[in-house]
């Protein structure tokens, strides 16, 4: 028998059977897929942006964010580089986001995989999980591969985001029996479909702009950056980051819409002069002459169609009014949002099992003593930046120490 075997060899899972064979328990973790950590190789487009310089709750996504709190607080920020440094990867820091130096998240999967056989944890692969059974004293776990007896459980198998790395949701029906709520789960970090015809013509533009997200015309959280457009909507990390409400409220049934706001380097009145000048500069100009080299083509196509201008009208003939109308198109781009992408193309999944049925101090479920839980099989999601992994840094630590505390006291 075991002293803690930790379900899913993820990042948080990593962490928890680190931390909890630090603390002198024997380890084990049972993984489905062929290797651990596989999630770990896609994160910062490869290089593994593992944790950031800003935190706070607000940039995590939560019904309790005192609860979150709780978790980071015991592990920090400047507790996952000192982790890092410690087990081999020296940090680079680029705006605020952390990488190791070697700019490959190999690296940080690696580092993992050696100090868990330093430290004697045993890993098992290609484990097909079958159920878990609280036998009060004890956790047995039922596999296509026999039977695994252990004091304490810690559950690390992610949301459902990303299913070929093996975040495919399975986590979940292993909690059925153990009659945990789950919430509903939604994609995240995702980009948005929207219903205007136009966004086939956007496909392929790139662009600076800040994005609003409305639900039922009131807004809800907005972000800056490059916005990227394509023939089904709106991606980018702007996008991504406000995504989590957009599915959310689209699962519930609401109304969602986004506003782009573009040049906002620029303030209204700022636009309002540049437009007056670049339409009467020249009487040969058409209007949309009149926008290039401010605005991509394709986007400056659509902008005055939307504006109700001829692109080959003279843009010194431009009323005030049509112009009045092209600044709120810049002002305030709107498109209707229906849906999103699947959760194959998120990278993160919005809610997961219930916090009030988890101990914000211990990761411990309220239901059954002795089953921890760990990363995003939590309803607990992060923001773009390293956030989602820090999550997981700090929640795999707490569960594996308390883990291995509860299996010693056992």
């Amino acid at each position: 028998m075991y002293d803690v075997t930790v379900i899913g060899g993820g990042a948080a899972g990593m962490m928890a059977a680190t931390v909890a064979a630090r603390a002198g328990a024997s380890v084990l973790i049972l993984e489905h897929m062929d290797q651990c950590g596989k999630k770990i190789l896609s994160t910062g487009n490869g290089r593994c942006n593992y944790t950031n310089k800003m935190q706070g709750i607000e940039y995590y996504r939560s019904d309790d964010p005192a609860f979150v709190l709780s978790v980071l607080e015991q592990f920090y920020q400047q507790d996952t580089i000192a982790f890092f440094e410690e087990i081999g990867i020296t940090p680079t820091e680029r705006d605020g986001y952390f990488y190791p130096n070697s700019m490959q998240a190999v690296s940080v999967r690696d580092v993992l995989l050696m100090e868990l056989e330093r430290l004697g944890v045993s890993i098992r692969y290609n484990v097909g999980i079958r159920r878990i059974l609280d036998q009060t004293g004890f956790y047995e776990i039922c596999t296509k591969n026999g039977n695994f007896s252990t004091k304490t459980c810690v559950l690390a198998t992610g949301g459902k985001s990303a299913k070929t790395t093996g975040s495919d949701g399975s986590g979940f029906l292993y909690l059925v029996p153990l009659s945990h709520k789950v919430t509903d789960l939604v994609p995240a970090l995702v980009g948005l479909k929207a219903k205007q015809p136009f966004f086939k013509e956007l496909a392929g533009i790139r662009a600076k702009a800040k994005v609003s997200l409305f639900v039922e015309n009131v807004q809800k959280t907005e972000d800056f950056g490059e916005v990227q457009f394509t023939d089904y909507g709106i991606s980018g990390i702007p996008v991504f980051q406000v995504s989590r409400f957009a599915t959310r409220a689209l699962a519930s049934g609401q109304h969602v819409s986004a506003k782009i706001r573009f040049l906002t380097e620029y303030s209204q009145d700022e636009i309002t002069a540049m437009l007056k000048q670049r339409f009467s500069y020249s009487e040969e100009k058409t209007a949309l002459q009149a926008l290039i080299g401010l605005f991509p083509l394709k986007l400056a196509k659509v902008l005055l169609k939307r504006s109700g201008i001829s692109e080959d009208k003279a843009a010194y003939t431009c009323s005030e009014a049509e112009l009045a109308k092209l600044l709120k198109q810049i002002l305030a781009f709107t498109c209707d949002i229906t849906d999103s992408g699947s959760f194959e193309q998120s990278q993160v999944t919005s809610g997961g099992v219930v916090l009030e049925e988890i101990s914000a101090d211990t990761l411990e479920s309220k239901l059954h003593p002795g089953l921890f839980f760990a990363g995003e099989i939590m309803d607990v999601d992060g923001m773009c930046g390293g956030y989602n992994l820090q999550w997981a840094w700090s929640s795999g630590y707490v569960a594996g120490k308390a883990a291995a505390k509860a299996a010693t006291e056992h």
